[in-house]
Parts: structure tokens; sequence; C-alpha cells
């Protein structure tokens, strides 16, 4: 009988663990299956490496890794998806590999402003400095959601908040409610679900954006890795908010 119970209590936790290896935020096992896998795990297929990039873009155990040094002439070094997208949810987990040192980061207010000291001036706090994002709809919609180590944590949503001709309630719709980032080096998740030009963003759990818009946002369109910072010539290190960043797990299922 004692036997018996061991085996049962033993499936019952092989099962239980099972189930949280194969179950993504609230989606059943099945409901998993259903979405389909960006990224294979093995290669890059199904994404546009930038020509020129020489391999800065690469799979590595298992993962995309990225050390902000492509070589692909021009601006546009990311990573970009071959397929688009419209309407669509997304589940991705990323982490910051890296920092380059600490820097003066600005504290970013809820209303979208910059905290001022009493002489009108930006408060800045030393912080350390990685960024990357996720780009939206293509290269011409200009639009992401940050990857950073701003105090105000990721998932803002950069050109909307900075956009001035915008309502004061749209610019703040497009600051994080929480700080929900992980430490450097530790891997974080995303769960994204944009519809129209309204986009919510979920991370580690924690509701970061809700349903802001972004207006001007195209219909469809690819969606992008961000390369950002590089080399500094004169040092030879890692500029400031370089993208040395990783991502794996990627899913998307479409609306």
């Amino acid at each position: 009988m004692q036997n018996a119970k061991r085996k049962i209590l033993s499936l019952t936790i092989m099962l239980l663990s099972l189930g949280c290896f194969i179950q993504q935020g609230d989606l059943s096992a099945q409901e998993w299956k259903s979405w389909d896998a960006l990224f294979n795990g093995k290669n890059l297929a199904g994404f546009k490496v930038p020509a020129g990039d020489n391999g800065h873009w690469k799979v590595l155990d298992g993962v995309i890794d990225y050390d902000a040094q492509s070589e692909a002439a021009g601006k546009d070094k990311n990573l970009w998806t071959q397929d688009s997208f419209g309407n669509f949810k997304l589940h991705l987990e990323w982490r910051l590999t890296q920092v380059s040192g600490l820097y003066p980061m600005k504290i970013i207010l809820p209303d979208g402003s910059y905290k001022k000291d009493a002489f009108g001036k930006d408060v800045l706090v030393p912080s350390p400095n990685a960024d990357s994002g996720l780009l939206l709809r293509g290269p011409s919609s200009g639009q992401q959601v940050q990857m950073w180590c701003w105090p105000v944590g990721s998932g803002e949503l950069w050109n909307v908040r900075n956009n001035k001709s915008l309502t004061p309630a749209q610019r703040a719709a497009a600051v994080p409610k929480v700080k929900a980032d992980k430490p450097v080096g530790e891997w974080n998740v995303f769960d994204i679900t944009l519809v129209g030009d309204r986009v919510t963003v979920v991370l580690n759990g924690h509701l970061v954006i809700d349903n802001a818009q972004i207006p001007g946002l195209p219909e469809r369109g690819p969606l992008g890795f961000q390369h950002h910072g590089g080399i500094d010539k004169k040092t030879g290190k890692h500029g400031k908010a370089s993208s040395t960043v990783q991502f794996r797990n990627i899913r998307i299922k479409s609306l």
C-alpha cells in the first residue's frame, strides 16, 4: 500500500511539473499548440538578418543572441521577421546579458514627463545601461515596446510617451504602471496583445501597459528585435545603452 501511495505521489508531482513546463501564463498545453513559433531554437529561419551583419545576430545555445556589433551598412541593423502581422498575441522571453557601466538616467513620472529638481533640471540617478526593444509592424512605424534599464521599467512606449502632439492621457498610458523587470542576466517574460492601434503589455505577470493607443500604427507589418548602441570607437568597449540581449520561446497567435 505504501509503495502504491509513493508511486501515485511521484506521478502527481511529475504531472504538476510537466504542467508548469508546458503552460505559458494562463494558457493550457492544448491552447499553446495553436500558437506559431517564430523561433525554432536552432537557426534564424523566418527572420531577415540585415545584409552584411557578419554573424552578430546569431543562435547561441538555443537562444537568439545579439552583441550590438552588427556590421550591416545603414541604420537598420535590426532583426525582422519575414512574415507580417496585424492583430496578435505574442509571448516573448528576453534578457539583457550585460550592461555598459553606470549612466545618469532620467526619472519618468506617471504622466510621461521627467522629474525635475527645485531648479527645474532633470533629476538623474546612476543606473546600469542596456537597451533593446520589440519593434511593432515594420520600420515605417517607428514604434517599439522598450526593453531597458531605465528606472521606470520595461514595456514603455518611447515614441508615444515623447509625442507632445498627443493628449496627456495618451502619453501617460505609454508609461509602465510598475517596474517589473528582473535583474540583468535573468530572463523576463513579455505577453503582448496588439489589436488595431491598441497595445497591452504584461511583464513577468504584471500589467505594465493597459490598452494604450499608438496613433498612426500601420495595420500590418513585420516584428523586429532592436539594434541599439554598439562599440565606442574611442574606448573599444560597448557604448551606453547597447543591445546586448538574448531572446527565446517566441510564439505568436493571430487574432
